[in-house]
């Protein structure tokens, strides 16, 4: 009797000790959130803060926090808004457009020879260019079903962009700050050299007001360069496979940068409510380094394992080349804002 009693309790310390642990895991998970989006914290240290979660934790609420990440963007870029003039974005914008086009081509046509010398899996290695030459996550988001891509390739290609968006978050301001970059020429440098708009956002933001300004304006024209790769990709998936089902060629639009001028032209036109435009500015600020949190938790060993070495080389590669090109144009006053 004493050892079936002693054998019951074990049996229940092991099982208290496999729920504590879950309990635990959602409580420091749902503390940094509210933490990164309380304002207490800046966007690298939430970012930082994620990442640590994600590589150490099993994450207890996955799904649902790469659900609220996507949500959580797209309404906080939409908030950011509130607090930009609409005629500095569409002058910041217009000027970037050169320099974003150039730059896209100049990273899709690198990004395929590159994946092609490192014989990376070409659905892989175009969702890994697609995604470092417009915007990301997004761009991957976008270009996927086009493609007809799995888990795997998808998974791949956003372990590889996310893993070099961490880095850009920390290493872009102390380059900007050694180089002695002005404001206008960092937010264009992070706009053009940063795939995610979190990432662009979170950069700029630690480096001043005006670098956030110029970076997400032009980080947003960048963005909209998805709709006419998506549309090219759809072309030529459809020539190339006689039978593609009607669905898998619909094009995600990015809806929100429309919501995100809307705002824009509120706060610049229709002035009498400038208190309220600020204050859903200041929150569109604290959910883009909540966003940061979410996306540095959803990096995982697991994910890390599944880059694999080839698409990491080719991501990083040309994510280098990208960026330094763009540097040394802004640099050398070859291009500017």
């Amino acid at each position: 009797m004493p050892g079936a009693v002693v054998a019951s309790a074990s049996v229940n310390h092991r099982e208290t000790r496999r729920f504590f642990p879950t309990l635990d895991s959602k409580a420091i998970f749902l503390i940094g959130l509210m933490l990164s989006a309380s304002g207490f914290v800046s966007p690298p240290v939430a970012l930082v803060g994620g990442l640590v979660f994600g590589l150490l934790v099993e994450h207890p609420l996955k799904r649902e926090s790469s659900s609220l990440a996507r949500v959580l963007l797209q309404a906080s870029v939409v908030g950011l808004g509130f607090g930009l003039n609409l005629q500095e974005v569409i002058h910041v914008g217009r000027s970037g457009f050169v320099y974003t086009a150039v730059s896209i081509s100049f990273a899709m046509l690198l990004g395929a020879l590159l994946g092609k010398m490192l014989r990376v899996s070409g659905k892989a290695s175009y969702l890994i260019t697609a995604g470092t030459a417009i915007c990301g996550g997004s761009a991957i988001a976008a270009v996927a079903p086009i493609l007809a891509a799995n888990e795997e390739e998808i998974s791949v290609s956003m372990g590889t962009v996310f893993f070099l968006n961490s880095i850009a978050l920390l290493v872009f301001p102390a380059i900007g700050h050694l180089l002695k970059l002005s404001q206008n020429e960092f937010g264009l440098w992070a706009a053009l050299a940063i795939h995610d708009t979190s990432s662009v956002v979170g950069a700029s933001a630690a480096y001043g007001a005006q670098a956030l300004a110029v970076g997400t304006t032009v980080k947003l024209a960048r963005a909209l360069w998805i709709v006419p790769v998506s549309l090219l990709t759809a072309v030529v998936m459809a020539r190339l496979t006689a039978k593609t089902p009607a669905e898998k060629s619909r094009v995600r639009i990015p809806w929100f940068i429309a919501m995100f001028c809307a705002a824009s032209a509120l706060s610049t036109y229709v002035t009498r409510f400038h208190v309220a435009y600020g204050g859903l500015s200041h929150l569109g600020k604290l959910g883009l380094t909540a966003t940061l949190f979410l996306i540095g938790t959803g990096l995982s060993k697991k994910t890390l394992k599944q880059v694999g070495v080839r698409p990491l080389v080719q991501g990083v590669s040309l994510w280098v080349v990208v960026a330094g090109a763009s540097l040394a144009a802004i640099y050398f006053r070859v291009i500017g804002s």
